[in-house]
């Protein structure tokens, strides 16, 4: 979600990997261990969670999680916390980065020391306060100062065991005073508008003259207004604290008035600060991405130029290549530029272009595609993106059995268990070879259009370089439906979303042998000795050293190759999609029925969306309520006003709508991604929808009575599924312009090896020897073309932030007080900046 401001959309990510704890104290027990899993939060707000690592004082997660961020944010926290059976799981340690210091850590693996947990401490949300001083004639006439407090509103305040009920008590702190009053508890909110007004007596006369009375100015200078915000809670151990602002009145100055929001600062009570490593230290490497979008005719010369790339005339001279031969790793590259051109529908001829350049310069059949270019790199990314459903549908019900039947497969004699017969184990793992194989090679009519387009390329281009060797029309495409798709997700399931966490180490070993059988029945290996080093694996491979496997894989590679198209595929078994709890709102099927709200297992196939009563039920009796695929006619996200109530969002069908609060904004975000994706193809599907529910006999949003009443807001995914619709054309265009702009001195440097090579017909220099330049002059010209479009953009940026800087008051709702980061942004620009405020 893009948080929009004047001419711009500003995206937010972050990619994280969560690698090992260590030295973390041990349980005061005779056992000394744990049993530790690690959380991802926004602030507060859980988003992720690991899987628990059991009788470990150096757990290793080993995790991966990416997520658009949905809203702003202060903190990025990680928390380590200790399962307990027997009561509430503990925490043992938080790390918390600031968000202005994200980038410090950026994309390096960094360890941080644990901080110890302190409920004073956790603290988010911002309060709008409004202070004015003014002379005040009382009864018996006597002038005096007083402070009006007004305590307006706050904002996104953390949701306390489920709810948040907050009230504000404002004080007036002193040397000699402390005056505190409270305001109304504000019920299930965790954004009250309060809008309260509190007097405090500040200043008092010393003496009477004729003229007027004499104010202790001193005095006004040393007092502070402290605001606190309580969660009223019904438990016996009190409300519990969500967080203070302390203002001083000095910032009242000559005018005597002040509005400003204020961030929630932790309480200062002076706890036991703990000392580094004493809670033990988390590994982490964050890579955390703000994309700053303008409108659409900024990018229009870059775009433009990126996708001629396809129709260059040498490709190596095209926008494109050129980025490949700019950036560090051909993965920087080919992320943006593959989501670009797919969205455009030129990811085809684009691939086809570089492929056919690559397998040209390729000497040995043998070794084709197996550098990682940037053809590689571009054709993986195809593949994640177009062929995660693909992948799912084919693997997915088999590596769940895997994974939870854990039958042991190890076949190598030293590494084999006491309690293990080798011949089962062999056996075991035989079955599931054959049955991943089976589902592989019989999938090939569900392999999507896009893939098949790219297959039937590299099989022609690779069989036309390499006459003499009938297989590498085979070997061209199996280098990478088999060694760069298949393989891999078996490998590591949670990386292509398989499954939700890596699976323990024994099912890992099992993924692992599976792995590596079908790498090597699929990329067709005349001889077995020489593609294992292992004698195990070797005599392993003699179950499937049969003509009907290698059959199998031809039959199987024809049919992604071909180039003839087919209509989408119907998929006769119901494949798991995601499942989880969250808390639904009655649909109300009886006139009087009562409409609670409760906790639920849903469960969606590409068949259905369902929910049942508990997990269990899931696998056994029968859904409480089925919604076919078909009858999803959209999926919004549902106003916080409905129900007062964060997170939620709406599965629309013909006669109602199901009311849904997942349990995160992250959650909520994929729960709506999956299940507009899965029912983007259905005829029915609305254009418009409300986005308030109906309540008390009306539409929230638009007052219409009628609950048949059409929508009165466009829908955000009403249109037919389409890979294009998963892509912001413009944020991709502004990712490139920025690895442009980062890798500018090698332009530069192209720039001047395509002049050397122009005018010098001798040997090429050494500092230009990394580039590939088939044609210096064409080159050039692109090269000209790129660099003044990404300067012109630099300008954009340039502009946006000077305006942004004049503009933007400190204290704002925007920028509140006590946001580091807009210090930080304020001191960079007086720094960088001849403008002032």
């Amino acid at each position: 979600m893009a948080v929009e401001e004047e001419g711009l959309r500003v995206f937010q990510s972050v990619k994280i990997k969560i690698g090992e704890a260590k030295n973390i104290p041990p349980y005061p027990g005779p056992n000394k261990m744990r049993d530790c899993y690690c959380t991802v939060n926004l602030d507060q707000e859980e988003v992720f969670r690991t899987k628990t690592i059991e009788k470990s004082l150096c757990p290793f997660y080993g995790e991966d999680f990416y997520c658009e961020i949905p809203r702003s944010f202060r903190h990025l926290s990680f928390y380590i916390f200790d399962r307990d059976v027997f009561r509430r799981d503990s925490s043992i340690g938080k790390v918390a980065v600031k968000k202005e210091d994200l980038q410090k850590y950026h994309g390096k693996d960094h360890w941080f020391p644990l901080q110890s947990v302190c409920a004073d401490s956790e603290v988010q949300g911002k309060v709008h306060l409004e202070l004015r001083l003014s002379e005040v004639i009382t009864d018996s006439g006597v002038i005096c100062h007083k402070l009006a407090t007004r305590v307006l509103e706050c904002q996104d305040l953390p949701i306390v065991n489920g709810q948040c009920d907050p009230y504000a008590a404002v004080s007036l702190l002193g040397p000699s005073r402390s005056d505190a009053k409270k305001t109304k508890v504000k019920r299930k909110t965790n954004n009250p508008q309060f809008d309260e007004v509190f007097f405090f007596e500040v200043t008092k006369p010393l003496s009477f003259t004729k003229r007027q009375f004499d104010v202790e100015e001193d005095d006004v200078d040393k007092l502070a207004l402290k605001v606190d915000l309580w969660n009223a809670s019904n438990l016996k151990f009190g409300d519990e604290f969500l967080g203070e602002v302390r203002v001083q009145l000095k910032v009242l100055g000559q005018s005597g008035v002040h509005d400003a929001w204020y961030f929630l600062q932790p309480r200062d009570n002076g706890h036991k600060s703990v000392k580094a490593d004493e809670l033990g230290s988390l590994r982490l490497n964050i890579i955390y991405t703000e994309d700053h979008v303008f409108l659409t005719e900024h990018y229009n010369p870059l775009r433009d130029l990126l996708l001629q790339s396809a129709h260059a005339q040498p490709v190596s001279a095209s926008a494109a290549h050129i980025l490949g031969e700019a950036c560090r790793e051909k993965q920087e590259a080919a992320v943006p530029l593959v989501r670009l051109f797919l969205h455009y529908g030129k990811i085809v001829p684009f691939l086809s272009a570089i492929a056919h350049a690559e397998i040209n310069r390729t000497q040995d059949p043998n070794t084709i595609f197996r550098g990682n270019s940037l053809t590689s790199k571009c054709i993986d990314e195809t593949m994640k993106l177009a062929g995660m459903h693909y992948l799912r549908v084919t693997l997915k019900p088999i590596i769940d059995e895997i994974c939870a039947d854990h039958k042991p497969c190890e076949i190598d004699p030293v590494k084999l268990k006491e309690s293990e017969n080798l011949d089962t184990n062999r056996e075991n793992l035989r079955q599931y070879v054959d049955r991943i194989f089976s589902a592989i090679t019989s999938s090939g009519v569900s392999c999507p259009t896009v893939m098949c387009d790219i297959f039937f390329s590299l099989r022609e281009s690779a069989a036309s370089r390499f006459q003499v060797d009938p297989d590498v029309r085979y070997t061209a495409v199996s280098s990478f439906i088999f060694l760069r798709f298949f393989a891999p997700a078996i490998l590591s399931p949670s990386l292509f979303h398989l499954r939700p966490h890596h699976p323990d180490p024994c099912t890992s070993r099992t993924l692992t042998l599976i792995s590596k059988t079908i790498q090597t029945l699929g990329s067709l290996a005349k001889s077995k000795s020489a593609n294992f080093k292992e004698s195990y694996m070797a005599a392993f491979y003699d179950y499937f050293n049969e003509q009907k496997y290698a059959d199998a894989v031809k039959n199987f590679l024809d049919l992604i190759s071909s180039s003839a198209r087919w209509d989408q595929k119907s998929i006769e078994t119901p494949i798991m999609l995601k499942e989880g709890f969250m808390i639904k709102r009655a649909q109300g099927r009886n006139r009087f029925g009562l409409k609670n709200f409760k906790k639920r297992w849903f469960r969606l196939t590409n068949h259905e969306f369902t929910y049942h009563k508990t997990k269990g039920n899931a696998k056994g009796e029968g859904a409480l309520c089925s919604i076919p695929i078909e009858n999803i006619l959209a999926v919004e996200r549902l106003e916080e006003e409905s129900f007062k109530m964060k997170n939620m969002f709406q599965v629309i069908q013909p006669e109602r709508a199901l009311y849904i609060q997942a349990n995160n904004c992250v959650e909520a975000r994929d729960w709506i991604d999956i299940l507009t994706k899965v029912s983007q193809c259905n005829r029915k599907r609305l254009s418009t929808y409300h986005p308030s529910a109906f309540l008390n006999g009306h539409w929230l949003c638009c007052k219409l009575s009628a609950d048949t009443a059409p929508g009165c807001t466009p829908c955000t995914g009403g249109l037919p599924a389409n890979i294009q619709l998963d892509v912001d054309g413009d944020r991709e265009t502004e990712r490139i312009y920025s690895l442009y702009s980062t890798y500018m001195s090698k332009l530069v440097k192209m720039q001047e090896a395509c002049g050397s090579k122009s005018v010098y017909d001798g040997p090429e220099q050494e500092e230009y020897s990394t580039f590939v330049i088939d044609d210096p002059q064409e080159t050039y010209k692109t090269l000209r073309l790129v660099i003044s479009a990404v300067q012109t953009l630099e300008q954009q940026h340039t502009q946006y932030k000077r305006d942004k800087f004049r503009k933007t008051k400190y204290g704002s709702q925007e920028h509140p007080i006590g946001d580091q980061s807009f210090q930080c942004y304020i001191r960079q620009q007086s720094e960088s900046s001849t403008y002032s405020i």
